[in-house]
């Protein structure tokens, strides 16, 4: 097969939760401790680190890459989902699996794969650990895909574990409340490994300290720490929360040499050395053109707060997201001074822009929807001024569209 070829076999005989939901999740470790046995333990043969949360696992993972490249140890990176490329999804030193690798993996294990019905993450991930075993890598960071406790990622015992800011977000898997939902992140704790808790929440941070005891795994608050003044390259506001979570758990790395100069130049690098994209991403200048992945409340809150503290004579929001998306949450965030282009990004999940629309009037966001992000994201750019401000985000499907 082709890597064309393999792709449409992956897509399309796997199901895969960015395209169906939840019906393509198997929440369960079975499967993949199998296909790991099957492969050989790679997951027993590296060092790695473990970020779970709602938001700003993404950044966090990618950051702490760029600071392990810049100390110069060969370093893996398993995020999801991907924007453009699969191959997005497993990195060694920013560069992306090789496709001929993909191609390989997939028809080497094929037999098992169809055997064993396994789920494009369950297989996703065991692609990535033995890509990272077979290279050796000195350190691997593995992002979780969703909640935790039962999230693919979780058969890894981490040099330290981290957990991000915590939200409402896969509400209707995770739990619907921001205890149910710590308690799955909470899963990635393990048996005497550090833990790096980002924030303070009350409902939330009893839980992680529970756990923590209860594994007998010291627990530390990134939020305690004292105020930094180191910057990233990444440029929302919001990043200042995750450099803090990055350096508590470059911390517990004591057995790694990792100086401050290469943490401030790792952080001054994430995008040239790991490939980021899609976090507060300048796209032009007149107009102003920011796009951003945060597609729930609380890291919506956030963008928006940003895009409010910017300077523009009009404001133009190009918006779209997936079905499962509590509206009643998200909508009231958007400012009613802006020209909304609705849109539904390619994917089965997506809201249709006529349905959104609707539901966004009723919060007072007034503006047409179009039969594509791109179209959409078109409308936008033939009708803002040089001085105007144009916002894309709302999922990170639409921002994929756009790059």
């Amino acid at each position: 097969m082709t890597y064309q070829q393999v792709l449409q076999w992956m897509f399309g005989r796997l199901p895969m939760y960015q395209q169906q939901g939840k019906t393509a999740l198997k929440h369960k470790l079975d499967n993949i401790r199998e296909f790991c046995d099957h492969l050989g333990n790679p997951e027993k043969q590296l060092k790695t680190i473990h970020v779970a949360g709602t938001n700003g696992k993404g950044s966090v993972s990618h950051m702490l890459a760029s600071i392990l490249q810049e100390a110069g140890y060969k370093t893996g990176l398993y995020t999801s989902p991907h924007l453009k490329d699969f191959r997005e999804r497993i990195k060694i030193d920013g560069i992306d699996v090789p496709e001929n690798f993909v191609v390989e993996f997939i028809t080497r294990n094929k037999a098992f794969l169809e055997a064993h019905e396994l789920s494009f993450f369950e297989m996703t991930v065991g692609m990535a650990l033995d890509f990272f075993a077979r290279a050796h890598t000195d350190i691997a960071i593995i992002e979780v895909g969703l909640g935790g406790r039962l999230d693919s990622t979780n058969i890894i015992t981490p040099e330290v574990s981290v957990i991000t800011n915590i939200g409402y977000d896969h509400t209707d898997i995770l739990g619907d409340t921001l205890e149910k939902i710590a308690l799955e992140k909470a899963g990635i704790i393990k048996p005497g490994i550090p833990v790096v808790i980002s924030e303070h929440h009350p409902e939330t941070f009893p839980v992680f300290q529970r756990i923590a005891a209860e594994n007998g795994s010291a627990l530390h608050l990134a939020e305690a720490l004292p105020s930094e003044t180191i910057m990233s390259d990444l440029k929302g506001i919001y990043q200042t929360r995750n450099i803090k979570a990055v350096l508590a758990a470059i911390e517990q790395l004591d057995h790694y040499n990792i100086s401050r100069a290469h943490i401030v130049s790792g952080l001054s690098h994430v995008v040239r050395n790991t490939g980021l994209k899609g976090r507060w991403q300048q796209l032009r200048t007149e107009p102003k053109v920011i796009c951003d992945t945060a597609h729930n409340a609380e890291g919506l809150k956030l963008v928006l707060n940003q895009v409010e503290n910017e300077v523009f004579e009009k404001l133009h929001i190009v918006i779209g997201v997936v079905r499962d998306k509590d509206l009643k949450l998200i909508l009231p965030l958007f400012p009613e001074n802006a020209e909304y282009y609705f849109a539904a990004p390619e994917i089965s999940r997506a809201l249709p822009a006529e349905e959104l629309q609707a539901q966004a009037h009723g919060y007072g966001l007034k503006g047409a929807s179009y039969p594509s992000v791109k179209q959409a994201y078109k409308a936008a750019l033939s009708r803002a001024g040089k001085k105007d401000f144009i916002y894309v985000g709302g999922s990170t499907f639409v921002v994929a569209e756009i790059l």
